[in-house]
């Protein structure tokens, strides 16, 4: 399954479900967590598990509450039974984090995506969701709970780039992701009015290695699925590197088109066309 975007919709406004499947996003985040006040919750609840039940044409994940709160057993309660395409965990801190969470959810328990940086001590325990791959369907991260944790003014500079604590986060948090071997999901872009600062950052997320990206707003959808989808000539380049090997299996470094390949290259376009699906 392709998670090239994740669109958030607010669990306890189900007249937007519609409009947010179709809007071209890979899944939806129905959320029971931060959009959702506390005396809203028990119908956010109930709205998801109606729209799960109806079948969506869209994967449906389900962004619980975190776990120890008083909300996170009537979460599972009320979604499981519906069969989410998975579930979101805020303010996960690490391996045990999932443990804890499979045990509550027991064997109904869909692939889970943690939302991996949002405590300090989260940020200790990045190395650790490699032991629980198996239950993961990748790993993303966040740059608002976290500033708020500790005492930060702001997690961005006035041009819209991380100050340096939380570039050092996004970057622990990206290789997180690929030590387990999920997929890499980066954060979301707050300004939903900002197409060109939304496709730069969309750029960099792909460059720096991310997969997916979070939105907030279906008007992102597009961007973040062209950003994040191969172009025909980087396909061709990667079916050309691969087929380069091909021909000389024994060689650890090709010329190709008059520059130089070698076995690195061959991983990325790899892993470039098993993102393409071709």
């Amino acid at each position: 399954m392709k998670l090239r975007s994740l669109l958030f919709v607010p669990g306890d406004r189900p007249e937007r479900f519609a409009k947010a499947a179709a809007s071209g996003a890979d899944a939806l985040i129905l959320d029971c967590e931060d959009s959702v006040v506390a005396t809203r919750k028990p119908f956010a609840r109930e709205a998801i598990a109606e729209w799960l039940a109806a079948g969506p044409s869209v994967p449906s994940y389900v962004r619980i509450n975190p776990l120890g709160s008083d909300s996170v057993a009537a979460d599972l309660a009320a979604v499981l039974p519906h069969r989410p395409a998975g579930l979101v965990l805020p303010k996960a801190e690490g391996a045990a984090s999932i443990e804890r969470l499979l045990a509550a959810a027991g064997e109904a328990c869909p692939p889970i995506l943690p939302i991996a940086t949002e405590t300090p001590a989260a940020l200790f325990q990045l190395g650790s969701y490699a032991a629980v791959t198996r239950h993961l369907v990748g790993l993303s991260w966040g740059a608002e709970d976290l500033p708020a944790a500790i005492g930060a003014s702001a997690a961005r500079e006035p041009d819209g780039s991380y100050t340096a604590p939380f570039a050092m986060v996004r970057a622990l948090a990206l290789f997180g992701a690929h030590a387990a071997g999920v997929a890499a999901i980066e954060t979301v872009y707050p300004d939903t009015g900002d197409a060109d600062g939304l496709a730069a950052y969309v750029a960099r997320g792909r460059r720096d290695g991310f997969t997916g990206m979070l939105a907030i707003h279906p008007n992102q959808i597009p961007a973040i699925n062209s950003g994040f989808t191969p172009s025909d000539s980087e396909i061709a380049a990667a079916k050309a590197i691969v087929a380069a090997f091909a021909a000389n299996p024994e060689a650890g470094a090709l010329k190709l088109d008059g520059r130089m390949i070698d076995r690195p290259h061959l991983e990325q376009a790899r892993r470039l066309l098993a993102r393409a699906e071709v």
